[in-house]
């Protein structure tokens, strides 16, 4: 089985897509015609219809938001005891 290359598509394609969903054209023949995932096309449809927005950013719930808020600053915080445990070594050599 051969994997299938990775594609990116514009806003304008994917508003285009949404709206021939909207307009009656089956979801099936969309999804054969332009060769979509059926995932990448029904991800589309979501967003266009919560947000309007196909931006990943503007896509998110808040408790997602706030667990990439998290993730940073427990990096941040784990760099900072880092940095303080080999200063710790160095003060302890002197």
């Amino acid at each position: 089985m051969t994997k299938r290359k990775r594609r990116t598509f514009t806003n304008e394609f994917k508003e285009q897509i949404v709206r021939l969903h909207e307009s009656g054209k089956p979801r099936s023949e969309i999804i054969k015609e332009y060769d979509l995932t059926p995932s990448a096309f029904d991800k589309w449809v979501r967003q266009h219809k919560s947000t309007g927005s196909f931006n990943e950013k503007d896509n998110r719930t808040p408790e997602q938001e706030e667990l990439i808020r998290l993730r940073k600053e427990n990096k941040r915080l784990a760099m900072e005891n880092d940095i303080l445990k080999q200063a710790a070594l160095i003060m302890g050599r002197k």
